[in-house]
């Protein structure tokens, strides 16, 4: 769709051994940009009436408990709009979209979960009733571990895919396969998931998908919509906003370890991405994230 060229394109700090990105935030205020990624999105928020929700061509005034889930690439942002409370609690937990293959989506007891993933290409916004019967659950979720958490999220994944008075939030849709569609991509998100902490060049980029430098810039902003340099950035960006709350490291040092060889340089481009310093971000981020 030509629309995705002109949306911010997230990065998701999940490897493909990774299986849940789970961020619990208490936050005064919404400033990411419209955006989408090839994860899917299941996002709570508490205390945010009249917060705004666009989700495709959906736009509305969320009420005080929102729960929705976001299929692959379909675009959607949180606005702060006209909400006032300066307390929202979000809970956002992404997960890659072949994290359950076709064989174990097509067993008996979880076609209802298919189901609903295929639903979710339009944005699904589930009920007041079943926002309120699944909240603390939900809000426990950041603060488990290991197979516990994973079991958790599934069993609340079965509960949203057979619970009343879902609503289909978009009349548009975009299917999996639209996204940055081909092998060479695949590979180069791979081997920069993988290599991030060290020197990539884009000639060594370029090579790896069998392309000249010339034609691989051209290859990487069409899908993207970034440059190379850009493209890999926001990936180390990822992986430091990550470990800034995570780890008890120096910037400095989780700058390095994220494959940036100046410190000014990625204070730089963290600010750039992150519209705040690492330290402040380290220093305002009132919550948990936790990859699983």
């Amino acid at each position: 769709m030509d629309i995705l060229k002109k949306l911010h394109r997230e990065i998701v700090a999940l490897s493909p051994e990774d299986s849940f990105l789970v961020e619990d935030r208490t936050k005064e205020y919404f400033d990411y940009p419209i955006h989408y990624h090839p994860e899917m999105e299941l996002n709570f928020v508490l205390n945010g009436k009249n917060v705004r929700r666009i989700v495709g061509d959906s736009m509305e005034n969320i009420d005080d408990i929102d729960l929705v889930l976001v299929g692959p690439n379909l675009h959607h942002v949180w606005e702060q709009h006209e909400c006032l409370n300066k307390k929202i609690r979000e809970v956002t937990i992404q997960f890659h979209n072949d994290l359950f293959d076709e064989m174990l989506l097509n067993r008996r007891v979880m076609r209802p979960i298919k189901e609903m993933f295929n639903r979710a290409s339009h944005g699904i916004l589930f009920s007041k009733e079943t926002s309120l019967s699944l909240k603390e659950r939900i809000l426990k979720v950041p603060k488990m571990g290991g197979m516990d958490n994973f079991m958790e999220l599934l069993s609340i994944l079965y509960d949203l895919a057979i619970s009343r008075n879902q609503r289909l939030l978009s009349t548009l849709s975009v299917q999996p396969d639209n996204f940055e569609n081909g092998n060479k991509i695949k590979v180069l998100y791979e081997y920069v998931q993988n290599n991030y902490s060290k020197k990539i060049t884009l000639s060594e980029a370029a090579a790896l998908v069998n392309m000249s430098n010339v034609s691989f810039n051209r290859f990487i902003k069409k899908r993207t919509g970034k440059t190379f340099v850009d493209y890999l950035n926001e990936i180390r960006i990822g992986y430091a906003s990550k470990f800034l709350i995570e780890k008890d490291l120096s910037v400095s040092e989780i700058a390095f370890l994220c494959g940036f060889n100046s410190i000014a340089n990625f204070n730089r481009v963290f600010k750039k991405n992150k519209n705040r310093t690492p330290t402040q971000y380290r220093d305002d981020y009132s919550g948990l994230k936790r990859v699983l």
